[in-house]
């Protein structure tokens, strides 16, 4: 694997790299002489995170940098050092655990990103020097994956662009690779896909990866991938539609999660699969009232055409459902009330299976990749009455927004079915350490421990 940016070679020439919290500066400070205490005193350092601080040399240049953090194992904690610091390499000088190493290696290529397609950043981030850690990296350029698909407007991340990603993956890791686009879809009976994205002048298209030895437990993971959404007619105001070339954030997340198994070669089988549409606006769009018809047979009657998500997952899962795979995920930025209900930070999960629920949220602690768990209350159901079709996608309330919209989800996945749904914000509105304003991979990590949990089994 070869060294990501922000990254140094151990040859490289470097300076030492402390690292030290509120807790552990006391200990730390009593191996350094009087000069350093009294730089650091009159600097008022005292490790408080997300803080930097240079210690002189006597000949007035750099002895060596401190940084101060919260958590060890958090990578976001040491995310603010490639910037905080002098361009140069840095060699980490305090014995951290490995657990810890690997946390500092993930948030140090994390805090050096920028999304550089069409603008450079004004200066490169600091180097940490390192040995490798094929681990943590792999789980780095996952979430640079993310990042990227995410930040590339629609013009350049369409249904297409889209497609183009998963053939390159499936080229790299000898994957088999099938794509249903345009009317092809209506002859393989993917119905609901068409109806959303066919007012689009790019073909709405279904992705199929697959991977694996058969002997393995099979996985699959669905992502939606609605490339821009105006919201259709039901139309979308000028703030709300402004950063809907995020709406494929879901799509990015499973494919980065495959690609993220197939790298470290977990041993599983896996399905990918990504509905690739635009929610345009066109003579052919379809309207709300309008009853579509779904792969499962189920009739949907279009309340708000801004609901799509949950139409085009619904032929997908339906999909997913009928390989019986051992488990089911999916990942969406579905609905603005799951941010209403948890902020951008927070992915609401639901789960009809407790342990595939707990064992989620268990990652997602371990890896500071943190998610909340959201109820399945069915009886939210009678908020999607139809009374021309079988249910709806909408409706009149506004009452339980992300928990309708996953019991939606839920009638379209098969009763024995283990599956967990991630309602995923995919987006930085600010910039904060580590954390640059724009796409963000929101319990990746968290579902990428979950299945080495379930390949280990």
């Amino acid at each position: 694997m070869s060294i990501p940016h922000g990254f140094a070679d151990a040859s490289i020439d470097s300076l030492p790299l402390h690292v030290v919290s509120r807790d552990t500066i006391g200990q730390w400070r009593a191996t350094q002489d009087p000069s350093a205490l009294a730089w650091l005193d009159a600097q008022g350092f005292d490790g408080s995170p997300w803080t930097a601080i240079t210690l002189p040399a006597a000949d007035g240049g750099i002895a060596a940098a401190v940084i101060g953090v919260a958590d060890l194992l958090d990578p976001y904690s040491y995310g603010h050092a490639p910037y905080a610091l002098p361009l140069r390499a840095w060699s980490l000088a305090t014995d951290l655990a490995p657990e810890a190493r690997s946390a500092l290696h993930l948030g140090w290529g994390l805090g050096s990103y920028r999304f550089n397609r069409y603008k450079q950043p004004l200066r490169q981030p600091a180097q940490l020097q390192t040995g490798g850690d094929d681990e943590a990296f792999a789980q780095l350029a996952a979430c640079i994956r993310v990042r990227d698909l995410v930040n590339t407007p629609t013009e350049d991340m369409g249904p297409d662009q889209l497609e183009q990603v998963a053939c390159e993956l499936a080229e790299r890791f000898g994957a088999q690779i099938e794509v249903i686009s345009g009317d092809d879809l209506l002859t393989r009976n993917f119905p609901a896909i068409h109806a959303v994205g066919r007012a689009s002048h790019r073909a709405p298209r279904l992705i199929a990866l697959r991977w694996g030895d058969e002997a393995h437990p099979h996985v699959a993971i669905v992502g939606k991938g609605v490339c821009f959404d105006t919201g259709g007619l039901d139309l979308k105001p000028a703030d709300g539609m402004r950063n809907m070339k995020k709406d494929m954030g879901g799509a990015a997340h499973a494919i980065a999660l495959a690609e993220l198994v197939m790298t470290r070669k977990l041993p599983l089988r896996m399905t990918l699969l990504v509905p690739a549409v635009e929610n345009a606006v066109g003579p052919n769009a379809f309207r709300p009232g309008e009853v579509v018809a779904t792969r499962q047979g189920m009739s949907v009657e279009i309340d708000n055409t801004d609901a799509e998500g949950r139409v085009i997952l619904c032929d997908a899962l339906t999909y997913a459902g009928e390989m019986k795979p051992a488990l089911l995920l999916d990942f969406a930025t579905l609905t603005g009330a799951a941010r209403i209900a948890l902020g951008p930070d927070l992915p609401a999960l639901y789960s009809n299976d407790e342990d595939v629920a707990r064992l989620w949220l268990e990652s997602g602690i371990e890896q500071r990749d943190p998610l909340w768990r959201m109820p399945l209350w069915r009886p939210y159901l009678r908020y999607l009455t139809s009374t021309v079709a079988d249910i709806a996608n909408g409706g009149p309330s506004k009452m339980a927004g992300s928990v309708t919209a996953a019991i939606y989800l839920e009638r379209f996945v098969p009763a024995a079915q283990k599956w967990a749904h991630l309602d995923v914000y995919s987006w930085n509105d600010s910039d904060r350490p580590g954390r640059p304003a724009g796409g963000e991979a929101q319990g990746l990590r968290g579902a990428y421990g979950l299945l080495r949990k379930l390949s280990s089994t």
